[in-house]
């Protein structure tokens, strides 16, 4: 696990600390401030591999460009790592010697792509013929498949999603035991769906789907019909795809050990940017609750620990009665005399969405249209007598009323404040 980061003369700001939580971190702010950053150098620092590109040191400044980490091992011993960048081979350097293993690490990309370290699998040695560094995912090879240097990595969704359905359904009818990789998707399915009392994630029956394409491809049963999930939303195919990658991830490490002759690993470290990315407000409010649960369930002993960023109040929201002061951390990337400040701020109380998006966090005046809330501003000077920030065209009460009327709803709460004091009847 990882337990705390230190970067120094990279990045968007002269220096981040994160002291992380065991189990859940979120990383929120506004764009272009470090979250994704953030993310990309936690996934390097616990596997060797950079998941897209590597950071590279601030142009300004003289500061020698560091990263720090400490990671705690599956026996609770923890080690600290430093490595400063190489100026003349443009690189950060690897560290040598076996390092504290991470455990089981996925991270899933804003864009549908995914990358997979497998202590089972992958190899902390730059060197080792035998085992890649780490898997990584176009969106395209989710769905498709993976292959590197004539090997077959993975089959990719389509194809497992079907063999694992024809062999589920060969085993019932066998009464054989339903743990298998089929009845976990349907689990996590039915987990993340946004209404599991409809079953919207619920499998259909295989089927082809193209004359250009002899494969046949899962399908969905939503309530008004059955879809194949290559024609699925963004958003579905988002679900789907992080669905499979945990399951196909978990299964693929149990054949591993067990061709090893090892123990299942008992941590998984679960890296996601944007959670809330293609997601109906439904989904948002169910999908990090739901991902925890799931993962833990993937054994009994699974201990996971998930660092994510956010934009959503939402999935904010829904995080309150889950959030454990002991184990979980909010981080807040902010802009503060042009300069870029990581704060880590205690256990978030504002209640519902409306509440975070005028909390400190967001930072929004009003949880309403820009219009709504020049209108609003506007009148509460009316009110007080403060003409001097009253905006040209908003001067008079005539004025400000109609622009009340355009923006605001007739049940409104500021309603009855305006009316009562500014002596204008509704019209």
């Amino acid at each position: 696990m990882l337990t705390e980061l230190h970067l120094s003369g990279i990045g968007p700001a002269p220096r981040f600390d994160l002291d992380l939580g065991r189990r859940l971190n979120v990383l929120t702010g506004d764009n272009g401030l470090g979250k994704s950053f953030v993310l990309d150098t936690a996934w390097w620092a616990l596997t060797g591999t950079w998941a897209d590109q590597p950071a590279l040191p601030r142009v300004e400044g003289r500061a020698k460009p560091r990263i720090a980490w400490e990671l705690e091992s599956k026996n609770g011993r923890r080690s600290r790592t430093e490595v400063e960048f190489d100026f003349r081979n443009q690189s950060w350097p690897w560290r040598t010697g076996r390092p504290p293993l991470p455990g089981l690490t996925l991270y899933v990309g804003v864009d549908g792509s995914f990358s997979l370290w497998d202590p089972a699998r992958n190899s902390w040695r730059r060197d080792d013929p035998e085992r890649d560094a780490a898997y990584h995912f176009t969106p395209e090879q989710v769905w498709n498949g993976l292959t590197k240097d004539g090997r077959i990595i993975c089959n990719g969704l389509i194809a497992d999603w079907v063999s694992w359905q024809r062999q589920y359904e060969i085993d019932k009818a066998k009464d054989k035991s339903p743990d298998s990789p089929f009845a976990r998707l349907r689990t996590v399915l039915g987990r993340l769906s946004p209404h599991p009392e409809q079953e919207w994630l619920e499998p259909g029956e295989p089927t082809r789907v193209s004359l250009g394409d002899v494969r046949e491809h899962p399908t969905l049963q939503f309530p008004y019909g059955t879809v194949p999930a290559v024609a699925a939303s963004a958003g579905i195919k988002r679900i789907l795809g992080l669905a499979y990658l945990v399951i196909w991830a978990w299964n693929e490490h149990l054949q591993a050990v067990r061709l090893l002759r090892q123990a299942p690993e008992t941590r998984f470290l679960l890296l996601m940017d944007e959670v809330e990315t293609h997601l109906h407000p439904q989904w948002q409010r169910r999908i990090v609750p739901a991902l925890l649960d799931v993962l833990q369930e993937l054994e009994r002993e699974t201990r996971v620990q998930a660092i994510l960023t956010t934009h959503s109040p939402m999935v904010l929201a829904s995080l309150e009665p889950r959030f454990d002061d002991e184990e979980d951390r909010l981080f807040l990337f902010e802009l503060h005399d042009g300069k870029v400040r990581l704060v880590r701020r205690e256990r978030p109380r504002f209640g519902d969405a409306s509440a975070w998006l005028t909390s400190t966090i967001f930072g929004l005046e009003q949880a309403r249209s820009l219009e709504a809330e020049r209108a609003i501003r506007a009148a509460n000077a009316f009110m007080r007598g403060d003409k001097a920030q009253l905006p040209a065209e908003l001067k008079t009460r005539a004025q400000i009323h109609q622009a009340l009327r355009a923006s605001l709803a007739p049940g409104d709460e500021f309603w009855p404040r305006w009316i009562g004091r500014s002596g204008t009847k509704r019209k």
